[in-house]
């Protein structure tokens, strides 16, 4: 069985720069127990040390959350594809808007 894995930007220099890994797992927290002992720079990136998901990172199975479906525990088939998206923080409206910084002050 074999699920692949997109791997986000901040993510790939704990893969070695790779956008998209394979791995064999029957749910999310083997997934993530098997993308974590095959590139040890990840663990503390998307898990914290309970194993746990960070709030600040969303795990999606064929593009569903998987806070909607069933967590960690969510099963996996062959050809299921997997991201792992980091929340995006930063810019202020006029800055996301490409308009001038405002004056403050």
């Amino acid at each position: 069985m074999s699920i692949d894995i997109y791997i986000p930007t901040p993510f790939r220099r704990a893969t070695n720069n790779k956008d998209r890994v394979s791995v064999d797992a029957r749910d999310v927290r083997g997934l993530l127990d098997e993308l974590e002992g095959r590139f040890s720079g990840l663990k503390g990136l998307v898990r914290n040390e309970a194993g746990e998901v960070h709030h600040h990172v969303n795990i999606y199975v064929n593009n569903e959350g998987i806070e909607s479906l069933q967590g960690l525990q969510t099963s996996l088939k062959d050809g299921d594809e997997v991201s792992i998206i980091p929340a995006l923080a930063g810019g202020g409206p006029a800055l996301a808007g490409g308009g001038p910084a405002p004056a403050w002050g």
